[in-house]
């Protein structure tokens, strides 16, 4: 039993090693943003629909559900979209600790849409996160674009979190996944079209290392990553899964620093500021385990 829990815990910190590494891969990926989502997406999807085939799972939902995940779909590649663009623009470190601002939008977004008031530790949280965004901003002020296109990818990141969060209730995750990938490859189609002109040869001419980054971005980093973690929710509590996914920025800038020594080495502020936005993160996640086992022992005491 020890070694089985041990186990999950080791699988659990190895898939958020992984979340890390997709923003290494966004770095490695040659091609822009909108053509590396568009190629995620629409792998993953293939990927997904194999699996939903090999385990037979149902995938037929109701019009009005699919309308909804295909709109989550739109969110989830905008999300993905700018937080790859902001790579491109900043660096990965830079972009790791704006996505920690994610719980910062989430704590406005959550009371929205489960119609409950906004909690004061959230609000402090929030503050502090904004301090560390601050102090980050004024260290590395040159890469301002990268700042804000991170800030809007966490935002994004934060809205879908949330409404996925409405819908675990009725329907399988990975049927979710599935419409969602597939309605963001068609609104990312759709957009291609309209406004860039069309597909043409060089979208699909990509060199060799492109296609491997892709393939492990979009199968590892992104079918794989996406059903482990619902299968070690089995085993352990959501709560400390969230809390070990706030290590992903952690992972993530450590490994861009020994990768990338040259472009990924920030100013002394940057890294206060970094730090401000994770412990914030961290003492969000703690209040709210504090809070949820103190109702889960008072429901106790009344059922005695």
């Amino acid at each position: 039993m020890q070694n089985a829990k041990l186990k999950n815990y080791l699988h659990l910190h190895l898939l958020v090693f992984i979340a890390g590494f997709t923003a290494i891969l966004g770095e490695l990926i040659t091609i822009g943003a909108i053509a590396l989502v568009w190629y995620r997406m629409l792998i993953a999807g293939i990927l997904m629909f194999l699996y939903i085939k090999i385990t037979r799972i149902k995938i037929k939902v109701d019009k009005q559900s699919m309308l909804k995940f295909f709109g989550a779909g739109i969110v989830i590649a905008l999300h993905w979209i700018t937080f790859f663009e902001a790579i491109k623009q900043s660096n990965i470190s830079i972009t790791l600790a704006m996505f920690s601002t994610g719980a910062f939008f989430a704590s406005f977004i959550e009371p929205l849409f489960y119609k409950r008031r906004v909690i004061w530790y959230e609000i402090f949280f929030g503050l502090i996160v904004v301090l560390g965004v601050f102090l980050i901003t004024r260290g590395e002020l040159k890469y301002i674009n990268g700042i804000v296109l991170g800030i809007v990818s966490a935002m994004f990141s934060a809205l879908f979190s949330v409404i996925n969060g409405t819908f675990i209730q009725k329907h399988s995750a990975t049927v979710i996944s599935f419409y969602e990938f597939v309605s963001g490859v068609a609104f990312i189609t759709v957009f291609i079209l309209l406004f860039k002109g069309g597909f043409d040869a060089s979208f699909f001419t990509l060199s060799a290392s492109d296609w491997i980054y892709l393939f492990v971005l979009a199968s590892i980093c992104t079918a794989f990553a996406f059903i482990g973690s619902v299968k070690v929710l089995k085993y352990i509590s959501p709560y400390t899964v969230v809390l070990s996914y706030n290590l992903e920025p952690v992972y993530g800038i450590t490994l861009a620093l020994l990768m990338f020594p040259e472009t990924e080495t920030m100013e002394a502020d940057f890294y206060y500021g970094a730090a401000l936005v994770l412990l914030a993160v961290v003492m969000d996640g703690v209040f709210k385990n504090v809070k949820s086992y103190k109702a889960r022992k008072q429901n106790t005491y009344m059922i005695d």
